[in-house]
């Protein structure tokens, strides 16, 4: 059980501070469920989870520690750029890197996504809204999580990683 003022990782919204736990007074529900009540942090308003909810995934944020082990592990991840003509398929793929709510799985994604971008540019081909969706949401999820864990903005997580792998 999380406690009031923790900060977790929600899968849709991301990172989240523990405001309340406590029961809804709403028609329909359980009396006496307990609910987190969380404050995402880099979007507006709440989300209520079942404390003992199995279908809604939340997880501590990584350490500092964590944080800067996966970040130099960057420079040893093969980023393959996924190519489908069916759109229903390349959104699947790309949800699939979701479903681990792991940071590792994000970078992977975003780097491949990156480098079809890139690929596309030199082609002088648009790039796919699909795969600029996905990219973005990565990278929320991924600079959210790292610059909490870093301890600092989230528009600076960028910078820090090119930092410390020696790119700047």
């Amino acid at each position: 059980m999380y406690s009031v003022g923790e900060l977790i990782v929600h899968s849709g919204a991301g990172v989240c501070r523990v405001e309340e736990i406590t029961t809804l007074d709403l028609p329909g529900v359980n009396k006496d469920r307990l609910y987190y009540i969380l404050a995402p942090l880099y979007q507006d308003g709440t989300v209520s989870v079942p404390v003992e909810s199995k279908k809604i995934f939340t997880r501590p944020v990584i350490s500092r520690q964590e944080a800067e082990n996966l970040i130099d592990q960057i420079p040893t991840i093969q980023a393959e750029a996924y190519y489908n003509q069916n759109l229903t398929q390349l959104e699947r793929h790309y949800r699939e890197s979701f479903e681990n709510h792991d940071c590792s799985d994000l970078i992977q994604l975003t780097m491949s996504i990156y480098a079809k971008k890139q690929e596309r540019i030199e082609k002088n081909l648009k790039f796919g809204a699909i795969d600029k969706r996905f990219m973005d949401r990565a990278e929320d999820l991924l600079y959210g999580e790292l610059a909490v864990a870093l301890g600092i903005a989230r528009d600076d997580v960028h910078t820090y990683i090119e930092r410390r792998l020696g790119r700047i």
